[in-house]
């Protein structure tokens, strides 16, 4: 059986006191060079493992975690993320932390200023947000990093150094997926990759969903593809689509850069005689339906509610076990069709 170490043990091993080995495990008050050299060789040795979980139950600190996600009632592919954080909160009931959600408008860049700033009044020591959009986004985890609050972010991917860690998929190789699907599909012709509901300027995930698509067919023969863009929102979508589809008899293909597919597949499934490939995202209920009618020919995975439980994860266990904060954790790209998914409904 594998001898457990006590404090008594490694100072006798070390030939220093006790308080020496106990200032130098929790890094408090003075200790001269040899006795430090001689307690970390011990530890190096008998590969010391200190007792993370009693270690964090002494703790007396009740650590605050914010979560900004935008409200599942605009869009329901953020539903399984509260289903994440909720989990996350199950599993950690007993230590000494909170998570709390706040929700924002997915539309609407006032409301996600606004609710981060409600955030901010808070005094959190974390803040887990989608940055959804990307000026305002920079601005409020800056603003963060500044008062000392660890940011972190997930589901979309920014580049900046107060960014403490991002848990997602890597979307620019997402888009060129989705390339890959429909190239597969159609060989040739004419493809519109189609962005619904969001401000495009302001949407990071899905420019650069379509920078990797474009960039996948730049390296095919020139003349195979034509690639189109669309962008529409409510409450025009209906009509709209359906009359860009009308002026645009060519297309073949159809990339939809978010959750919502479906209300795509619902119009062209109005005209069975016009076969359109259709590639899309997230396995919402609405989704899957088109997908086992075969309207819809592949959905793409983003695993949101593991997306949100990781980043909640990662905080929580730096504040109560005390370890590092991984900068990034990126998610396998799963393709979804009728024959495997069964097997990702839980």
């Amino acid at each position: 059986m594998e001898k457990i170490y006590t404090i008594k043990d490694i100072a006798e091993l070390a030939g220093v006191s006790k308080g020496t080995v106990d200032r130098v495990l929790h890094n408090r008050g003075k200790v001269s060079e040899d006795a430090l050299n001689k307690v970390n060789e011990v530890l190096d040795k008998i590969d010391y493992q200190p007792n993370l979980m009693a270690r964090s139950l002494k703790k007396t600190q009740i650590y605050s975690i914010c979560v900004l996600l935008p409200d599942s009632a605009s869009d329901p592919y953020w539903q399984p993320c509260i289903d994440g954080i909720n989990e996350a909160k199950k599993e950690f009931k007993s230590f000494n932390v909170k998570l709390e959600v706040f929700l924002f408008d997915p539309t609407s860049t006032a409301s996600f200023v606004e609710t981060n700033q409600s955030v901010l009044n808070t005094s959190p020591d974390a803040v887990l947000l989608v940055p959804l959009f990307h000026k305002e986004a920079i601005d409020a985890i800056e603003t963060y990093n500044s008062k000392g609050i660890i940011a972190s972010i997930f589901n979309n991917q920014l580049k900046s150094s107060a960014i403490k860690s991002f848990v997602g998929q890597d979307l620019f190789q997402s888009g060129r997926i989705a390339a890959r699907l429909l190239e597969l599909l159609l060989q040739k012709g004419t493809i519109a990759i189609v962005h619904i509901d969001e401000d495009y300027e302001n949407a990071i995930h899905m420019q650069e969903k379509e920078r990797g698509f474009r960039n996948y067919f730049d390296t095919l023969e020139k003349g195979k593809f034509e690639i189109k863009t669309f962008k529409v929102k409510h409450p025009q979508f209906k009509t709209t689509l359906k009359e860009y589809l009308e002026a645009n008899p060519a297309i073949e293909g159809l990339f939809v850069t978010t959750s919502k597919a479906y209300q795509v597949a619902k119009i062209i499934s109005k005209n069975p005689e016009r076969k359109i490939a259709l590639v899309g995202y997230d396995l919402l209920e609405n989704n899957l339906e088109y997908l086992n009618n075969k309207i819809i020919d592949f959905l793409i995975h983003q695993n949101p509610k593991r997306q949100a439980y990781l980043g909640a994860t990662n905080l929580i266990e730096h504040f109560i076990f005390e370890k590092e904060i991984s900068a990034e954790k990126l998610l396998p790209i799963d393709i979804i069709n009728t024959e495997n998914a069964k097997d990702y409904i839980l």
